[in-house]
């Protein structure tokens, strides 16, 4: 008699392919993927909603259904990513080590924690617990970068361009406490409030040098002024080294990908 091979495995072929980003073998996100991130988003933006006493009082039990609806759809998501994933294993490599790498790694237990927070509203906590965890969903939108090949390239790029970018960093925070340290000095007794410590005074060095400048801190001296438009202009320069770098970095990276 034939051996009849079981439909297991490729089912769970079927929903790895679905599931791994990796695994899809067209460009863009796989139609399952693309509902969970719909879901993703939905459930975020009921999350926001809720927080409106108006609609909260309102909708309450539609809330209430839904995130439990949403729930039930990422711990099914969980399941079947963990299931599936003994389809992507290394040479030799026992199905269940395999579960366990991935059950450690950061995304999966990201995941649990998710679960676990849309899930905790109804174990009976605390008021203002309640109110954290009802903010801590909104986090699901991390969940996002799994199924983003976007967002690796950024970090990819990041990751190559992690010296640049720390000298960039190291100059700013120079920058920083020279600009307020600079202010603290100069006007620090006509401006106690803004400009009498050096803590103090960085806030002004931060709103200055990322070229927002809120209005709330600033100097009045000519000399103090002097000291501003020099920071100013170091800000300007200091946004457009790691925006220069991280744009030709991330352009290099998709050519590479998709030629």
């Amino acid at each position: 008699m034939a051996h009849i091979s079981s439909p297991r495995p490729t089912l769970r072929r079927a929903l790895h392919t679905q599931l791994d980003p990796r695994a899809w073998p067209h460009r863009g996100l796989s139609p399952l993927n693309l509902m969970l991130v719909c879901a993703i988003l939905l459930a975020t933006a009921a999350a926001i909603a809720e927080t409106e006493p108006l609609l909260s009082g309102a909708y309450g039990g539609a809330f209430t259904a839904l995130e439990l609806a949403f729930g039930a759809l990422f711990a099914a998501e969980y399941g079947a990513r963990l299931w599936s994933v003994a389809e992507d294993l290394r040479a030799g490599e026992p199905v269940w080590r395999r579960r366990l790498r991935f059950a450690l790694s950061p995304s999966a237990l990201f995941d649990l924690f998710a679960i676990a927070v849309t899930f905790a509203p109804f174990l009976g906590i605390n008021a203002l617990a309640f109110r954290l965890v009802r903010l801590l969903r909104i986090l699901r939108l991390a969940k996002l970068g799994r199924m983003s090949s976007a967002l690796s390239l950024l970090l990819e790029t990041v990751r190559s361009r992690r010296y640049e970018l720390t000298v960039t960093l190291a100059l700013a925070l120079t920058v920083l406490v020279l600009g307020a340290t600079a202010l603290y000095w100069l006007e620090g007794d006509l401006q106690p409030e803004q400009f009498g410590s050096i803590p103090r005074a960085l806030w002004w060095a931060v709103i200055t040098l990322t070229t927002i400048g809120y209005g709330d801190a600033y100097p009045i001296t000519a000399a103090g002024k002097f000291m501003a438009a020099i920071v100013a202009f170091a800000g300007i320069g200091l946004i457009a080294m790691p925006t220069g770098i991280l744009a030709s970095s991330f352009s290099e990276a998709v050519r590479k990908r998709y030629r």
